[in-house]
């Protein structure tokens, strides 16, 4: 029976990876369509691509499929025949990555999930298949400098605020659920104005538009590949590139750059910086936004609570990890520079009581 998931230690994973003589590409994918057998699709898909030697992170559902991998670039064209031989698959957009250092990914993780985009929309409420009209890059340059459009940013805030859409709306949300209804309130009675929207490789979109349009908006358009080939075509084409700063990615790059503008500050001194990194206190984790000089000072943590935490004994870390909800943390922008001046008060109180019990003033 073939092994549908990775069993190898991530440290020795990345060393293989680092080890590798071939160069990779770093793509993305879409597809709504209606899998019968969801549990059947996944193992076989997992099967097909660890024999190709993909990475990456996929989910797929009985609404479809959403992934962002990685291939070797000698089996590029052997992995794009087989994936176009899957019926609802042949001749589907793949979004290569604008930069790509082949570094993205180190393992392969499909999963199965109740949507390939957690929208929290009820899709018996509405027609998800009656979407808004797809512009290519030099459409979308023209309609968007419209006086009576509203150009609508559907990512979350730690994407836009490294780059974004001149005169584009940005809500501050942490997850694409949550715009949903934030957006319809911030747009509420602009419904006869041309509602045009982009996000990363478009797949957001294509749910969002829909159901903005049947929310009432009569004019709803959606940048086609989103951002991904937005900057490919403006490029090959001539044309002028309206996007500023950096495209924020999902994977160990966590951003390819669009344009030298940086647009973002260091959440820490306030110089400008749109490098992402999550924490190096493994009970943190934290994605925050961090300059060279404060990654030397602070040793990659997001507060001198975390940087103390990365100095005890690890087998202490370990112990006191334990416990910790902490996680994975997206601090909303306007909450998070507060957050990082005072510290890290949970990591601070572990301490504080692993010293006590220690004698350890």
């Amino acid at each position: 029976m073939p092994i549908l998931h990775n069993r190898v230690d991530k440290r020795l994973l990345k060393e293989r990876l680092e080890q590798e003589s071939f160069k990779r590409i770093t793509l993305s994918f879409y597809q709504y369509a209606n899998i019968l057998d969801v549990e059947l699709f996944r193992d076989q898909l997992y099967a097909r691509w660890a024999k190709l030697n993909v990475f990456g992170r996929t989910y797929v559902a009985k609404e479809g499929i959403n992934g962002q991998i990685s291939v070797p670039e000698p089996l590029f064209d052997q992995f794009k025949a087989d994936l176009y031989s899957i019926p609802f698959l042949e001749g589907v957009r793949l979004n290569i990555a604008v930069e790509d250092d082949g570094k993205s990914f180190y393992k392969l993780i499909i999963k199965i999930r109740d949507k390939i985009v957690a929208d929290g929309l009820n899709d018996d409420t509405f027609d998800p298949t009656d979407k808004g009209v797809h512009l290519q890059a030099e459409q979308f340059n023209e309609i968007i400098s419209q006086e009576d459009t509203i150009l609508v940013d559907m990512r979350n805030h730690y994407e836009s605020e490294v780059g974004h859409f001149e005169n584009a709306v940005c809500p501050d949300v942490d997850t694409f659920k949550e715009s949903l209804p934030i957006i319809e309130e911030m747009l509420e009675g602009n419904e006869d104005k041309n509602l045009v929207m982009y996000c990363t490789g478009g797949i957001r979109c294509e749910k969002a538009s829909a159901y903005f349009k049947h929310k009432g908006f009569e004019k709803v358009y959606q940048l086609e590949g989103g951002i991904i080939k937005y900057t490919k075509d403006v490029d090959e084409q001539g044309l002028e590139n309206k996007f500023k700063g950096k495209n924020f990615v999902f994977d160990e790059r966590l951003g390819e750059r669009i344009t030298d503008e940086i647009i973002s500050k260091c959440h820490q001194c306030g110089e400008p910086s749109d490098e992402h990194t999550n924490c190096l206190n493994a009970a943190c984790h934290l994605l925050f936004i961090q300059c060279k000089s404060c990654r030397e000072k602070y040793e990659g943590c997001c507060t001198t609570d975390c940087q103390e935490f990365t100095h005890l004994d690890e087998e202490v870390q370990k112990e006191l990890r334990t416990g910790l909800a902490l996680g994975k943390n997206h601090h909303k922008s306007g909450r998070l520079r507060p957050h990082l001046k005072d510290g890290n008060p949970e990591i601070r109180r572990v301490i504080m009581e692993w010293k006590k019990s220690q004698g350890i003033d």
